[in-house]
């Protein structure tokens, strides 16, 4: 099924390109994402996302340009691959762009070789602050786990006196891990221990028992998303830590994220989070932008915090494109896109610092309840107003 659906990905892209007339000015994109695998929603949802603006807005570009998207699938986390996808979409489709980036080491890998083509690289995912720190042709759109784990923190220090961290064991995980640990403290909190897990494929549950017998009263637990934070949810209710008193919380895109909360069943009920995104966020541009994703995928879907990357990074493109009267300057579009700002994007108010090319939003507090017969990530409110990469408000 995964693979279909990077097949149709990539067919979808070439449709884009044959819609517009013969001699049109073509952009072309190139995605390196993960399409296949535990965590193929990355690659999908950024597929979707993409598609769904271009269609929406087509008749926004200028006369006679048109868009390319050109998929590659990762396969996982593979930064060697992620690499010689990306080098090959620069001199051999020769695109104006890459974007994508599932994983930090993927991402990272693909920036080095936007630097060194000296083209942008768009970032719907990756997640540690050093892409955009090293590699100067990087703009995240995504967000950075650090800008929901500071608020988290201290959030559930007013809450609860102890708790227990487990985190997968890469670069998002360790920051997840490190910035937890600092704010909860900070706040006057207790740390009891932490766990690092494997990144794919990981069978918590002996790491969830280690908590249990530890015995405190919030576990913050970071995963990659897609299919893991199933997984964990799952193990996190059979172990019974709801029962044995532990409060389960985390950043909400990687324990809760939307597209998975119906395989999670009753277990993901009350869960707290802290995240920049929901699809049962009530304000006017996230209604419009759910309708328009139900009617294009379908009435039982929902974006995720993957879509919404991808559509706000696509509509800082067309913004460059239509600046360059669609053709693009590598170094015009580069500084186009880290001065982007929207202020009425599904997730809120949304810009990019132009002195580190990273997002900088709004963080809300949800807790999963059931509405209307489905799961939700239902928002309480703004717990931190425009939080940079770094967790700060600026």
């Amino acid at each position: 099924m995964k693979a279909l659906v990077c097949a149709l990905g990539l067919i979808a892209g070439a449709a884009i390109a044959a819609a517009a007339p013969a001699g049109a000015q073509t952009v072309k994109i190139g995605v390196v994402d993960t399409f296949s695998g535990a965590q193929a929603s990355f690659g999908e949802y950024t597929d979707k996302g993409f598609r769904l603006y271009i269609k929406l807005h087509r008749k926004d570009l200028p006369n006679g340009v048109r868009i390319e998207l050109i998929n590659r699938d990762d396969g996982g986390l593979n930064p060697d691959r992620s690499k010689q996808l990306a080098q090959e979409l620069v001199t051999r489709d020769r695109v104006d762009l890459l974007a994508g980036g599932s994983f930090t080491p993927n991402g990272m890998a693909t920036a080095a070789v936007a630097d060194q083509a000296k083209i942008p690289f768009a970032i719907t995912n990756a997640a540690t602050p050093v892409v955009t720190a090293k590699f100067p042709y990087a703009v995240r759109f995504s967000f950075t786990i650090v800008q929901s784990v500071v608020p988290l923190g201290a959030w559930a220090a007013k809450h609860y006196k102890t708790a227990y961290t487990l985190v997968s064991d890469y670069a998002p995980g360790w920051d997840a891990e490190k910035a937890f640990t600092a704010a909860f403290k900070a706040a006057g909190g207790t740390v009891l221990g932490s766990i690092r897990t494997p990144v794919q494929d990981a069978d918590y549950s002996p790491y969830l028992q280690r908590i249990k017998d530890a015995k405190p009263q919030v576990v913050m637990i970071f995963v990659p998303g897609g299919r893991s934070a199933t997984t964990v949810m799952k193990a996190f209710a059979d172990i019974g830590l709801a029962r044995a008193g532990a409060k389960l919380i985390g950043s909400g895109e990687s324990i809760v994220p939307d597209d998975e909360l119906p395989n999670m069943g009753d277990a993901a009920l009350g869960v707290a989070t802290v995240t920049h995104y929901s699809a049962a966020a009530t304000r006017p541009a996230n209604k419009a932008f759910v309708a328009a994703w139900k009617k294009e995928y379908g009435a039982n879907t929902v974006p995720n915090f993957v879509g919404v990357a991808a559509w706000d990074a696509m509509d800082a493109i067309f913004q460059a494109i239509k600046a360059q009267h669609g053709k693009l300057e590598p170094e015009k579009t580069l500084d186009l896109l880290r001065h982007y700002k929207n202020p009425n994007s599904p997730r809120g108010p949304i810009a990019i610092d132009p002195a580190t090319r990273d997002i900088v939003q709004n963080e809300y507090l949800h807790v999963v309840r059931r509405v209307n017969g489905r799961l939700e990530n239902v928002e309480l409110g703004t717990i931190a107003t425009a939080v940079d990469a770094n967790g700060k408000s600026k």
